[in-house]
């Protein structure tokens, strides 16, 4: 009778093990990929896009996704122009530029958080890494403003006189460099005191678009007239080299007046594309030797007057709106709005979604992402 009662129990509690119910495991979360287009981002030019912050999917070939209304514009008024667009996982926030005002927007409700106008305009902007700060230029004016990002509040002000312009923000959050469309000196600014510390140049002709690399010790800069870029040393503040491209030559530009208004390096650092507007191509350069080697080009549907790249580096943005793949050198897509219209901008960049929020943003700037240790930067801006 003992036996039996051991023997049945034992049968129960086996049976429990075999047919209860486990606990299943969650599938793990896929990250998604999106790329925010702000526009009109080639001038004020609504054909290349519309008026708004257009999302596209990566993972299903850029398919449109929608819009994010921005600024509605009135019956006989034209739209400003969107001169610059930066994003923050940090704090969920994506940021777009005009001459006149700068927008903050909620990534995840796609609300509008804040809106201000600043004295002397707007123009390119970038982001602290820790989301918290702005560096804002003037409009091709003297100054730019130092904004709190959560709530568009001016913190101080930056006078180089230099035609404010570009803006990047370094990877370690320390320094931001401006240039200016009138000066042929590129400005570093120190973050805790928010003046200017050093400058590198002077370069053969002012400054245009530029990037650096993640280790901040050199910049690749476009200047005026010259179809190529120059290197400077961002440490010692000398120009080191001047690099013109071979086998094509300038001719009539339809936007900026410079030969080349573009400059990016992959983030591995291992190339350097530059736009060539005359010849709607870019130009790839070795950026592994120094000075950077040409090697190859390719030929876009229209003028470039700009060039960014996906965080990880697999596909390339010229302002002409295809889609690249850096590793063929092959368009692999190109983008097209909800009506079907090509679109181009020269102010986007990819945000990385998982389990639903941002993760990593990616940048306006083509910025190498290396450290000195030869380890990719994590940003997390």
């Amino acid at each position: 009778m003992r036996l039996g009662r051991i023997l049945a129990i034992s049968l129960l509690i086996v049976a429990s093990i075999l047919f209860c119910p486990r606990p299943r495991r969650q599938a793990a979360t896929k990250d998604s990929h999106l790329l925010y287009v702000a526009s009109p981002g080639i001038r004020n030019y609504v054909e290349y896009g519309g008026v708004g912050i257009l999302i596209f999917d990566r993972d299903h070939g850029y398919k449109f996704v929608k819009r994010i209304p921005t600024w509605h514009v009135a019956p006989g008024q034209e739209p400003e122009n969107i001169k610059g667009i930066a994003a923050s996982a940090a704090t969920g926030k994506i940021y777009v530029s005009t001459m006149k005002r700068v927008a903050c927007f909620d990534l995840l409700t796609e609300n509008k958080v804040w809106e201000r106008v600043y004295d002397g305009g707007s123009d390119r902007l970038a982001i602290s890494p820790d989301g918290k700060i702005l560096y804002v230029p003037t409009f091709e004016g003297p100054s730019w403003h130092v904004i709190d990002a959560l709530t568009g509040d001016v913190i101080a002000t930056i006078e180089t006189k230099s035609g404010a312009h570009n803006t990047i923000y370094g990877h370690d959050g320390s320094r931001v460099y401006l240039a200016g469309l009138h000066s042929p000196e590129l400005s570093i600014a120190d973050t805790k005191t928010h003046t200017v510390a050093s400058k590198v140049g002077p370069f053969g002709n002012v400054i245009r678009p530029f990037t650096i690399n993640g280790s901040e010790t050199l910049c690749f800069v476009n200047v005026n007239d010259l179809l190529g870029f120059e290197v400077g040393d961002c440490k010692t503040g000398k120009m080191l080299c001047r690099v013109e491209v071979t086998g094509y030559a300038k001719g009539p530009t339809k936007r900026h007046g410079c030969p080349s208004h573009g400059i990016a390096l992959t983030p591995d650092e291992k190339e350097l594309w530059l736009a060539d507007a005359a010849n709607s191509s870019v130009h790839i350069f070795d950026a592994t030797s120094m000075p950077p080697k040409q090697m190859t080009s390719i030929k876009l549907r229209d003028q470039p007057g700009w060039i960014t790249f996906s965080i990880d580096g697999l596909h390339a943005y010229p302002s002409s709106g295809e889609v690249i793949d850096t590793r063929t050198k092959r368009v692999v897509a190109t983008l097209e709005d909800e009506t079907g219209r090509h679109v181009q901008s020269e102010k986007l960049l990819e945000v990385v979604f998982s389990g639903g929020k941002p993760v990593r943003p990616g940048n306006q700037f083509g910025i190498g992402q290396k450290r000195s240790s030869g380890s990719l930067v994590a940003d997390s801006r």
